[in-house]
């Protein structure tokens, strides 16, 4: 595994999580099929990439002026509070969650993680069946 295809991998998942388009379960999914004996390291990059971006997006949120607004992720959030983060790796919904959670100033340790646990499964459920079907 070169240090370019990881480097590359680490930046799709970052621009994945923030409201940049980016694939970073492409990029895994390619580099399974090319290296199926470093998931556990491809993991563990495209989760740090995607995990910050996500504290990316929740440390610009709490630049922004306090109240949220009220759309549905928002709802989801205030109901649940920072357990409701462990969705953050859902498309579009995600990137609001994380947003809202910088908005409402929720502490940094909740924060990072119900990040962590959701976005490390995700990608961990995706390697497995991956590697799986391969």
């Amino acid at each position: 595994m070169t240090l370019w295809a990881l480097a590359g991998l680490f930046a799709s998942a970052f621009l994945s999580a923030t409201l940049l388009p980016g694939n970073s379960e492409a990029a895994l999914l390619a580099l399974l099929a090319y290296a199926p004996q470093s998931w556990l390291m491809l993991v563990l990059v495209a989760g740090a990439g995607n995990v910050l971006g996500a504290l990316l997006t929740v440390w610009l949120a709490r630049r922004l002026p306090q109240p949220p607004g009220q759309g549905r992720a928002a709802r989801l959030a205030l109901r649940w509070g920072p357990p409701s983060l462990f969705f953050s790796w859902v498309p579009v919904m995600g990137d609001a969650l994380c947003a809202i959670a910088g908005w409402l100033r929720w502490p940094w340790r909740p924060v990072l993680g119900w990040v962590v646990a959701g976005k490390m499964l995700r990608y961990l459920l995706l390697a497995g069946l991956a590697l799986h079907w391969l």
